[in-house]
């Protein structure tokens, strides 16, 4: 499939990729999302929140959230908000540890855990059959949860989920861990590895006999991190291991179904190998969308009710999906 041409074009004030990046999260917001919130039993005896907008519809979005986000970012909201305007029904979920309780089991989630993501949408579709079509949306993390989720079914894939439409997704993992490492990107390293060590004290103090904290303040870098607590936990030889198991792009190869991934050029935690370009020339359903600019999880312009990403996702399930 050739690739797609962007329409998107930044909002001048916004002059950079860390502007780009840095700013929707900072200063947009997103008032009036009424969620009513489920909580699901998973396969290990753990739990999953779902928070669901439903208006009686016969479509639903399920929206994944990034990197030690949750339903309550205003980057989901902004999607919830836009789909549920629209005629569907929505639904965010929350990975483990992510709604604002921390989860039961020791283990909590990371890129490639499609596990929890089989659950909640085996629940929908078993608790909620009248839904005729599922569209799922991804964001970073979110987006690779939800390409490798499609792309391990291939054609045995439930015939309800249609589409899936992923934003600043990592799609080879390990060289976005590597990008995070530059210099320049200090400020989202520090920031996500402070969150997540956070995460594996409290999992610590759940399970005083199964991680070891030595030293824990000290690592500095992603690839330090997930060799440390992500593989062993997840029984991974290595971080790289662990890598090449949770890379999106593994899987792209075997997707089925209409997906578009749209990945900023300009996205400062994206290298090259996240650009799955030749996957998408070879793949009739994989439709990759390179905007220059963007950011990582941006395309904010101020002032305006909806992101020009929330306008592109409801976009393409009207041109592709053939939904309407």
């Amino acid at each position: 499939m050739p690739l797609v041409k962007s329409t998107y074009n930044r909002h001048w004030l916004l002059f950079n990729s860390h502007l780009e990046t840095i700013v929707p999260s900072v200063f947009r917001s997103v008032d009036h999302i009424m969620y009513r919130r489920e909580r699901i039993s998973t396969i290990d005896n753990d739990f999953l929140d779902l928070d669901w907008v439903q208006n009686d519809h016969s479509r639903l979005v399920v929206v994944s959230h990034g990197l030690e986000g949750s339903s309550d970012r205003d980057y989901v909201k902004g999607m919830v908000r836009i789909f549920s305007e629209n005629e569907w029904d929505v639904l965010a979920w929350n990975c483990r540890s992510c709604s604002g309780e921390i989860n039961q089991s020791y283990k909590l989630y990371h890129h490639g855990a499609t596990e929890d993501l089989h659950d909640v949408l085996s629940y929908v579709i078993k608790r909620y059959p009248d839904y005729s079509e599922i569209v799922l949306v991804g964001f970073s993390m979110g987006g690779s949860l939800s390409l490798k989720y499609i792309g391990e079914r291939g054609a045995k894939i439930c015939p309800m989920i249609k589409g899936v439409i992923a934003f600043s997704t990592p799609c080879n993992l390990e060289s976005s861990a590597r990008r995070l490492s530059e210099k320049g990107n200090g400020f989202y390293r520090k920031r996500f590895l402070k969150k997540l060590k956070g995460k594996i004290l409290l999992k610590a103090a759940q399970f005083p006999d199964m991680f070891d904290l030595t030293d824990i303040d000290a690592i500095e870098h992603f690839v330090d991190f997930d060799s440390r607590f992500t593989a062993p936990i997840y029984g991974f030889a290595s971080a790289s291991d662990f890598y090449r198991h949770a890379s999106a792009e593994n899987y792209l190869h075997n997707v089925k179904i209409p997906v578009l991934i749209v990945n900023a050029l300009n996205d400062p935690m994206l290298p090259e190998a996240c650009f799955p370009v030749d996957i998408a020339r070879k793949n009739p359903m994989v439709f990759l969308e390179m905007p220059l600019q963007g950011g990582h999880v941006g395309f904010y312009h101020p002032g305006k009710k909806y992101t020009w990403a929330e306008v592109r996702a409801l976009d393409f399930t009207r041109t592709f999906l053939g939904m309407y």
